[in-house]
């Protein structure tokens, strides 16, 4: 490496200390009554945050934003089959994450997790996508897209995101398998959950 080059890696390191900044602003803490902690995402302003269903299906829901704040929530919709919850909270000003076009993912991306694993909150853990790929369900589905990735996952990281080198939202992280995988799913699949679920919101004249 020659000397000339370590200004373009103070810059990266900047520009990636700057990423983790801007998207921990995003990542919420879910706790679920006295059965576990999550993550979130806040996905919408106004305070929607889209997680895993497998995260919010016991117990009450409170929120710890990342300034340490904790606001009750309210679980608005749930979709099994993909394990995606939406969970509304009154925090006002919250801002909400960039959200990607998953469908324009290829294999060897950058890919960076979010979340609170073991209860260590706003960690952050780097890989690449391994594959785009596709999962089997028990739903009128069938099957749905995932990503597969080798950013270290563990408990506490359900929910959170996983975004791209831009800090923007690629998928939401759900599992890990083979002992080192992770499997998120994709940004888009997630975008037509939460457009759905804030439609029937609507249209059912709650708000």
């Amino acid at each position: 490496m020659m000397i000339g080059e370590m200004p373009y890696l103070t810059v990266l390191d900047d520009c990636l200390a700057e990423l983790a900044q801007n998207i921990q602003r995003t990542v919420v803490t879910v706790h679920n009554g006295r059965f576990g902690v999550g993550a979130g995402i806040l996905w919408r302003a106004g305070g929607w945050v889209g997680t895993n269903n497998h995260v919010v299906r016991r117990g009450r829901i409170r929120l710890t934003l990342a300034n340490d704040e904790t606001l009750p929530a309210d679980l608005v919709a749930v979709d099994p089959e993909v394990d995606l919850a939406l969970i509304k909270t009154s925090g006002q000003d919250l801002p909400a994450a960039k959200i990607a076009d998953s469908r324009r993912l290829r294999v060897g991306q950058m890919a960076i997790a979010v979340g609170h694993p073991w209860g260590q909150r706003g960690m952050l853990t780097a890989g690449l996508i391994s594959a785009l790929s596709r999962a089997k369900t028990r739903g009128r589905r069938q099957e749905i897209p995932i990503i597969r990735t080798d950013a270290r996952l563990a408990p506490g990281n359900s929910g959170g995101p996983l975004i791209n080198v831009l800090g923007e939202v690629i998928g939401v992280n759900t599992m890990v398998i083979g002992g080192d995988q992770g499997v998120a799913i994709p940004s888009q699949v997630v975008e037509e959950f939460v457009t759905g679920a804030l439609s029937d919101f609507h249209t059912e004249g709650f708000i």
